[in-house]
C-alpha cells in the first residue's frame, strides 16, 4: 500500500463532503483486504447529532458492499490541518481491527505523511471479546 496514494483517494473523497454548516470537509479512504479502496466523506445534518464522519461513511459503504476486513484508512481534512479519527470513529474501526493493527494514515500540517496503528490511537479498546466474557446477567434480554 502506498500511503500517499491512499491519502490522494481520501482527498478526492473530501471533495464530495456535505458540510454546509461547519464547512469543515473531510474525506476518508479505506483500504480493504481485497485491495478495494472504499471512499467516504463527512455528511452533516441540521440536527448536528445526526452528522456522520467520513471514516464511518467509508466503513458503512464497505460493509454494504460485503467487505469486512480492512488494512488501512487514510483521513484528509482541509489543507494544512492534520486529522486523526475522532473517538467514535476509532471505536467503529476497532470493531473490524480487534488487534489494533489497522494502519491509520494522515497528512501532517506541513504536508508530510504520518502513519500509526489503531492500537496507538485507542489502547485497551472495548470490543466483541469484552462482550463474550461478560456474565449472562450483563446482557439485555432479547
Amino acid at each position: 500500500m502506498d500511503p500517499a496514494a491512499l491519502l490522494d483517494a481520501a482527498e478526492a473523497a473530501r471533495d464530495h463532503a456535505y458540510a454546509p454548516y461547519s464547512r469543515f470537509r473531510v474525506g476518508a479512504a479505506l483500504l480493504c483486504d481485497d485491495g478495494t479502496i472504499q471512499p467516504g466523506c463527512n455528511l452533516e445534518n441540521a440536527s448536528y447529532g445526526a452528522t456522520i464522519c467520513a471514516e464511518r461513511v467509508a466503513v458503512g459503504a464497505a460493509i454494504a458492499a460485503g467487505r469486512r476486513r480492512f488494512r488501512a484508512i487514510a483521513i484528509a481534512g482541509p489543507a494544512g490541518i492534520a486529522l486523526s479519527p475522532c473517538g467514535i470513529c476509532r471505536q467503529v474501526l476497532s470493531e473490524f481491527s480487534p488487534d489494533g493493527a489497522l494502519r491509520v494514515v494522515m497528512r501532517t500540517a506541513d504536508g508530510s505523511v504520518r502513519e500509526t496503528r489503531l492500537a496507538a490511537l485507542l489502547p485497551d479498546a472495548f470490543g466483541p471479546a469484552d462482550l463474550a466474557s461478560a456474565p449472562a446477567s450483563a446482557h439485555p434480554p432479547g
